[in-house]
């Protein structure tokens, strides 16, 4: 298993110590898996996807004008 350095706000780590039977390293491992699966999905989904960088863009667009219109 590869070792990864983190670097947190003082402040959460002094709050972290409040609950030190959690371990914190799992918490963090488990995080960044979900976070590699949602991407994971996510290059699957867009890999499929006939849409161009500028249809996107233009549904964008479109979509932030007809909310704008409807508030």
């Amino acid at each position: 298993m590869v070792n990864m350095t983190l670097s947190i706000p003082a402040d959460l780590h002094r709050r972290m110590r409040h609950h030190s039977q959690i371990k914190w390293s799992e918490v963090a491992r488990r995080a960044i898996e979900r976070e590699v699966r949602a991407l994971e999905i996510m290059d699957d989904v867009l890999s499929k996807s006939v849409l161009t960088e500028d249809d996107a863009e233009r549904i964008g667009h479109e979509l932030k004008k007809r909310i704008r219109e409807r508030f």
